[in-house]
């Protein structure tokens, strides 16, 4: 069973570098045109998808998934359109690929400049969101890329019917079917193999539970674009507008739960908690979201429970919330700097110096000053899609979308010079 998994993924392997030969070369138009087709195709056949993704919900709920990772794995008309609105804003993005930054010309007469290359072919590892098949899909196409995904079982059915649906779309575009590869079976040891492609493969993208990319990450023969957690802070400045404050946080936690942009640790100043927790406690009750905070947050609100040590460190992916009041800035930095996962952190704030503080100080992929930290998106970005979010510092950092996709080469060009 091992040597007939190792021959078929080092099949999908080999096919998936000989079409990304060809993606790489292909014109923007052509490629244009087969994600215009993919997005249409998803619209109009959303009944069979969301049947097949019926599938996968209901053995979800017979093995015990919680409701986030339910609210994950579903798919309706609403996220079926914004997967096809994806597909559509990265149609319409420039295209990477070929464009030349930097040319200069050097004392020789040569001018020196970079050209923007694709990586070649990209492994995308994760769980439960079908629509990271089309995410991942278009903008590896779009890039240049040949993909090669790797869902969860859990969601198998729902992978299928997308997977199927853009390959007719390559097809019909005249592009290689193998541009994009769902990878057939959902045998576990399925991860370990590819991550043993490094004459195949150039990147490997986990998505998915912390376990999951720290085996990547462990395992991998290949480099990988990462984030483990995803614990956001709020801060509320003592120098905020409340109104303000109040609804970002809401949002910030309540939007959505099971995402890994959603605020996990509120922070407020000491000055303004008597007066903004009592309000924020109670619409966060009437959401349903259990607080657990500092001794001084209890004491501002009764039914809040005691946070432990390692609720500082937790991404919940779910209705619970850690309060702290801090004294100012410097301590809401301090806690950042300590407890966060350098993906998402906001402040909200009117003062200008402390604004731009924060900015230059919390070293985080994404920082942000009086926005929802769930603005931490690839779509809310302008880049049509994302990837995944890397809270890496090389190659990509923060959602990466077309150009995290991409490398650069030098290109010299010349007039007959010599190097004397």
């Amino acid at each position: 069973m091992t040597e007939d998994l190792s021959r078929y993924l080092r099949a999908v392997g080999h096919n998936a570098r000989a079409a990304a030969r060809i993606l790489g070369r292909a014109e923007t138009a052509i490629k244009n045109r087969a994600l215009l087709t993919i997005a249409s195709t998803l619209e109009a056949e959303a009944a069979a998808l969301i049947a097949e993704n019926g599938k996968d919900l209901e053995a979800g709920r017979a093995q015990g998934l919680d409701d986030a990772m339910l609210d994950r794995l579903g798919l309706d008309q609403r996220r079926i359109r914004a997967m096809a609105e994806g597909l559509r804003e990265v149609a319409a993005l420039p295209d990477p690929v070929g464009e030349i930054s930097g040319l200069r010309y050097r004392p020789s007469g040569i001018q020196v400049g970079r050209m923007r290359v694709p990586l070649g072919v990209v492994a995308i590892i994760y769980e439960s969101r079908p629509n990271v098949t089309a995410d991942a899909a278009a903008l590896c196409l779009k890039s240049g890329n040949a993909c090669i995904l790797r869902g969860g079982s859990e969601a198998i059915h729902s992978n299928r019917a997308i997977a199927a649906r853009i390959r007719a779309g390559l097809e019909a575009a005249g592009l290689p079917v193998d541009a994009v590869q769902l990878v057939a079976t959902t045998d576990r040891a399925a991860v370990g193999e590819l991550l043993r492609l490094d004459d195949c493969i150039d990147v490997i993208v986990p998505r998915g539970g912390k376990g999951l990319i720290e085996r990547v990450v462990a395992e991998s023969r290949i480099p990988v674009i990462k984030h483990l957690d995803g614990n956001c802070h709020v801060y509320i400045d003592d120098r905020c507008d409340a109104d303000k404050a109040i609804r970002i946080a809401l949002n910030a936690k309540t939007q959505r739960y099971g995402v890994c942009n959603a605020m996990e640790t509120l922070l407020i100043a000491e000055a303004v908690a008597p007066r903004l927790l009592p309000e924020l406690a109670r619409r966060f009750r009437d959401k349903g979201v259990e607080l657990r905070g500092c001794p001084r947050t209890c004491a501002l609100i009764p039914d809040c429970l005691p946070a432990t040590e390692a609720d500082w460190d937790t991404e919940y992916l779910a209705p619970i919330l850690a309060i702290r009041v801090v004294a100012d800035l410097d301590m809401a930095i301090e806690h950042i700097h300590r407890h966060g996962s350098g993906h998402t952190d906001a402040i909200v704030t009117e003062d200008y110096s402390r604004a731009r503080r924060f900015l230059r100080e919390v070293d985080s992929s994404s920082v942000m000053v009086n926005a929802s930290t769930r603005f931490a998106d690839g779509y809310e970005y302008g880049l049509g899609a994302e990837i995944g979010i890397s809270t890496d510092k090389l190659h990509a950092r923060g959602p990466v979308g077309l150009e995290g996709l991409t490398t650069q080469k030098f290109v010299v060009l010349g007039d007959g010079q010599i190097r004397e």
